[in-house]
């Protein structure tokens, strides 16, 4: 019999979130981020039937299917999940849009479909499994291959990156934060930062294709990222509704309160480091991809835009819930706007 301490804020248990068993190979890092998913929808109170998982197609694209059983999920086309997100929104406003996509699935065939989602500023947490390969297809290099990485075969990467947090920055996303799959202290809280956040929330999460592309000489290994990690700062996330409280040296954290009240607090590790300079998160990308080295983190965050459904003025009545008699015309709404100007 369950007891209210193995029950999360909203009375479930824990057991609600998870789903399937995995197919993906022993020791993804995918497996990985499902199990830290887990833990923040969870811990986040998220309602299952308010919950709205969407994929394309890749190992990361099968992620749906290992958490959240009871919630919906689309599995689209190659590339074309951010359709099915901005659809999924733009009906039902109400709605936890969770998009899990790869580095193929974004950045080669899905590329525009990201650019325009972050764009629009569309309300949903975007995460990227990121290996920096084509698990399905034996392990090729993706576009988020850094150029000098090298594959099991000894061939090398001569082709640049494309640095999809950079990207998203510059594109306008309102919160963009990378991480490690292996690093579920700094995940969790960042990903329900991210469910907290008003906009088009994207996550890189660097996760080892154990199969293809974790040897020496690959950028996304499990050894190279422990040993290149830049930990901007450590993470907590303190939900609307409870008590702040926090234990820290006059300028060593810095509090951001999101759109619903809730905050992400950010224990500085490294410096000043402010995610709310645009320019300054641009720049330490850039510094560190020089030396090599892996910036983790909440990179940049803006809590004053709008999203898409603000922009558009949608109903504050989801549009799935409308009536017909909500949508149709009167007569004399009809003649009133057909009546040719004086």
């Amino acid at each position: 019999m369950s007891t209210t301490t193995n029950l999360n804020i909203i009375g479930l248990p824990r057991d609600v979130y998870k789903g399937l068993p995995t197919t993906l190979c022993a020791g993804c890092g995918h497996n990985s981020i499902t199990n830290h998913l887990v833990k923040a929808l969870y811990d986040f109170g998220a309602q299952p039937h308010r919950l709205a998982k969407m994929s394309g197609i890749g190992c990361s694209s099968k992620t749906p299917a290992y958490f959240v059983e009871q919630a919906h999920g689309f599995n689209g086309l190659h590339g074309r999940m951010p359709s099915a997100a901005t659809g999924a929104k733009l009906a039902n406003r109400d709605l936890l849009v969770l998009g899990i996509s790869g580095d193929g699935d974004t950045a080669s065939i899905g590329l525009g479909q990201f650019c325009h989602m972050i764009r629009r500023n569309v309300d949903c947490t975007y995460i990227i499994e990121n290996n920096g390969c084509y698990g399905l297809t034996k392990g090729q290099f993706s576009a988020t291959a850094d150029a000098g990485s090298k594959q099991k075969n000894g061939k090398i990467n001569d082709y640049a990156a494309i640095d999809l947090c950079g990207l998203a920055i510059e594109l306008g996303a309102t919160f963009v934060a990378r991480s490690f799959s292996g690093d579920g202290k700094q995940l969790v809280p960042l990903l329900q930062a991210a469910f907290a956040h008003k906009g088009a929330a994207v996550l890189d999460v660097v996760s080892p294709c154990v199969t293809f592309n974790d040897h020496v000489g690959s950028t996304k290994s499990y050894a190279y990222v422990k040993e290149h990690d830049f930990a901007l700062h450590a993470p907590d996330f303190i939900m609307h509704g409870k008590e702040i409280e926090v234990d820290y040296e006059p300028g060593t954290v810095q509090s951001i309160e999101l759109e619903d009240g809730s905050h992400v607090l950010l224990r500085k590790l490294h410096g000043d480091y402010d995610p709310t300079n645009v320019m300054g998160a641009l720049g330490t990308i850039h510094e560190a991809r020089e030396r090599g080295e892996l910036v983790t983190g909440l990179l940049y965050v803006d809590t004053k835009e709008t999203d898409l459904c603000e922009r558009e003025h949608l109903s504050e009545t989801p549009l799935a819930q409308l009536r017909e008699e909500d949508l149709r015309l009167s007569r004399e709404e009809f003649a009133k706007l057909t009546t040719p100007l004086a």
